[in-house]
């Protein structure tokens, strides 16, 4: 079973984005979905995802304080930004991090699921 935790303060991509994974991932697999980061955090370790999906720009706790508040070590995630944000230093953000495998434009989520999943 796959689990993903998809963190997304905009209700209509969240809706998108679970739909494309329906589409895309041909295993069993279980999405839980959070509104704000916050809660995701109280909440990531019992979970224990395989992936993570997290937006960048929520209120309450931005998508890079999430994941600076993350035990490395206490997770064995694949962390993807799932943004619509264009912002160059975004991109090369994720480059420095460590701990994030990509950063998925919104606008190309579809693609980005299929590629991540096409296994």
């Amino acid at each position: 079973m796959i689990d993903i935790v998809l963190i997304d303060d905009d209700v209509v991509s969240s809706f998108v984005t679970e739909k494309f994974l329906q589409k895309h991932i041909k295993q069993p697999f279980r999405v839980f979905k959070f509104s704000n980061a916050t809660d995701a955090l109280k909440e990531i370790y019992s979970i224990k995802p395989n992936y993570l999906f997290v937006d960048l720009l929520m209120p309450q706790m931005t998508g890079w304080d999430f994941i600076e508040n993350l035990d490395p070590t206490a997770l064995q995630s694949k962390i993807y930004i799932l943004s619509g944000s264009v912002d160059e230093r975004d991109i090369e953000r994720v480059d420095e991090s460590g701990k994030v495998v990509g950063f998925l434009p919104k606008q190309h989520v579809q693609k980005s699921i299929q590629e991540i999943f096409s296994c």
